[in-house]
């Protein structure tokens, strides 16, 4: 809608206006109404979908037409922050859309906008990618207001701090920055808001479009932004300095910038005894390097490198591959690639046949293979230790990540052996290095190593040693801030 246009004093002229926008749209109801004993003409506008017809009718059409009650006592019964007046058309078309109902009124110049969102909406539930065995069981809405009340819930501070941005070509768009005032880093606050800004088109669904649009690097296989469908799990980053970004109709939240080891803790580290976590965690690191080397090595070591197996193991090896056509690699890219689509196929089916199928489905792939005499035995161990690896990591965009990085070093394995297999290495390692997120760099959990600041970085320390250092780090911020 055009910004100039002003709304007129004749409820006619404004009805007429707004058929223009919303044509053959059936759900865009229009009520013509009297209120004040009779006195004044009125019209009521909203879209009948996205309306809570039990707020309408108890806050506006019940006490203007049936109790004859006037405006200004109608404001007075309203509760806190149910309306506000609108003086532009921008504002109100916004408003419908988001299912707010609409008050025209004869010879008044402005409308009235009455909160009474509604239509179908997820309740709360349980994270269903993020499960927890000792922490909450609250997770993520598609609405932004809900998501921002459960982390209030963890985060009871003044200096809880909510920026919202409009974004888009029409503005339609609104995306919200989460972060504690004095603990949060202000050159990234204003890094973060300058890309935001900078972003074009018509419309964003869902959080992964809005990370991709403001990464540093988007031919990285690495996820630069942490997405996470956790409330406790939000707040603990905030408590660390960072920003959660917030759209709407998403129940996905980012955090930044994060660091490479970002992607290996779970909120259960926290509540688990320190040993236990610590364990935990070095199986994830042990799961990450098993994942992304273990096919490459056998491909290396079967085709160039088998000086190096014991010879009994050796023997077995050969006895297994004896009848099979292919090549260490060809093998390992059919049960690579079957995996990857059972894997699929499960996640796209329905839960309970999904599951099914995933296992059913491995176990007969697996077992007709070695029968056909395709791959051998030993290969199907390799990408079954594989694949379970794989699942370990916690994060779902580290995972695919991981998935993905074993193609290439398997294919540098194949051509080179163990030196293809160090290449691919120390290519990973660079990467990681030159990586950022949001101007942060990537591997600064990893490189330089300092024991001293690494108390939650690869392994956690006490947490009464963690309480100990955020207090610390708060008072060097302050300090930094005043000498500035």
């Amino acid at each position: 809608m055009d910004k100039n246009n002003v709304i007129h004093k004749q409820i006619s002229r404004n009805i007429d206006f707004l058929k223009n926008f919303f044509v053959q749209t059936p759900d865009f109801v229009i009520r013509y109404l009297k209120v004040a004993n009779q006195e004044q003409q009125a019209a009521l506008v909203y879209l009948e979908t996205l309306t809570n017809m039990d707020n309408l009718y108890h806050y506006l059409l019940i006490p203007l037409i049936y109790e004859g009650i006037e405006m200004d006592m109608l404001y007075s019964d309203c509760p806190v922050g149910f309306f506000q007046k609108a003086k532009g058309w921008n504002e109100i078309q916004d408003a419908i859309l988001e299912g707010k109902s609409i008050v025209f009124l004869e010879n008044v110049q402005f409308a009235l906008i009455f909160s009474t969102q509604g239509g179908p909406k997820r309740a709360i539930e349980e994270s269903k990618i993020e499960t927890s065995l000792k922490s909450g069981h609250e997770g993520f809405v598609e609405s932004k207001n809900e998501n921002i009340a459960l982390i209030r819930r963890y985060i009871k501070e003044t200096n809880f701090t909510i920026k919202e941005i409009c974004i888009g070509t029409n503005q339609q768009t609104k995306v919200s920055i989460l972060y504690l005032k004095g603990s949060a880093c202000e050159k990234i606050l204003q890094e973060l808001e300058s890309r935001i800004k900078k972003i074009q088109g018509t419309y964003i669904l869902n959080a992964g479009e809005l990370g991709e649009l403001i990464e540093d690097q988007l031919y990285s296989p690495f996820p630069q932004f942490l997405s996470t469908e956790r409330p406790d799990t939000v707040a603990l980053y905030l408590y660390q300095g960072r920003f959660a970004i917030l759209t709407d109709q998403s129940p996905s939240i980012l955090i930044a910038p994060v660091c490479f080891t970002d992607f290996f803790k779970t909120i259960d580290d926290y509540s688990t005894r320190l040993l236990i976590a610590n364990f935990m965690r070095i199986l994830r690191y042990f799961a990450f390097l098993l994942a992304i080397l273990l096919p490459a090595s056998y491909i290396s070591v079967v085709s160039f490198n088998y000086e190096i197996i014991p010879m009994q193991l050796l023997l077995t090896i050969g006895k297994y591959r004896a009848d099979v056509p292919f090549s260490p690699f060809i093998e390992a890219i059919i049960m690579e690639l079957s995996i990857e689509m059972l894997r699929e196929s499960a996640v796209r089916l329905p839960s309970i046949i999904g599951h099914t199928i995933g296992v059913v489905g491995a176990i007969i792939i697996g077992q007709a293979a070695v029968q056909a005499g395709i791959v051998s035995n030993m290969m199907i161990i390799v990408v079954a230790s594989t694949a379970i690896a794989s699942f370990i990591i916690p994060n779902y965009d580290m995972g695919a990540t991981i998935r993905l990085i074993r193609f290439p070093m398997m294919i540098l394995a194949s051509l080179f052996g163990i030196i293809g297999i160090v290449i691919g290495i120390m290519t990973i390692i660079g990467h990681l290095i030159s990586l950022q997120s949001l101007g942060t760099p990537y591997s600064q959990s990893l490189f330089p190593i300092q024991l001293e600041n690494r108390k939650d970085f690869i392994f956690r320390s006490s947490l009464r040693h963690l309480r100990y250092l955020s207090k610390k780090e708060n008072r060097n911020t302050k300090q930094e801030k005043k000498n500035e």
